[in-house]
């Protein structure tokens, strides 16, 4: 499986969206600060996930989700209450 995921910076409030094979594993990294792209604005916490099949899908939906379109306002209004605490 493949997981396209968001996180929200405890810092700042900051989203970030990305997608891995691995999610608990690919979480401790964003939070161990070994992810450049996010190591100034740990702690991250995941608030929402989806699972894929395969690499392509979940890539493709990140970068759906990146370009800020209307599929980035879509997510924003279904994960404003959602709040997913991953361990």
């Amino acid at each position: 499986m493949y997981y396209f995921y968001v996180l929200k910076s405890k810092k700042d409030e900051q989203l970030y969206f990305g997608y891995s094979s691995d999610l608990k594993l690919r979480f401790q990294q964003h939070n161990s600060g070994l992810v450049k792209a996010t190591k100034l604005n740990i702690p991250w916490r995941l608030i929402y996930y989806e699972a894929y099949y395969s690499q392509s899908d979940a890539k493709h939906r990140e970068y759906s989700i990146k370009l800020r379109g209307n599929a980035y306002l879509q997510l924003k209004r279904r994960i404003k209450n959602c709040v997913v605490e991953a361990k």
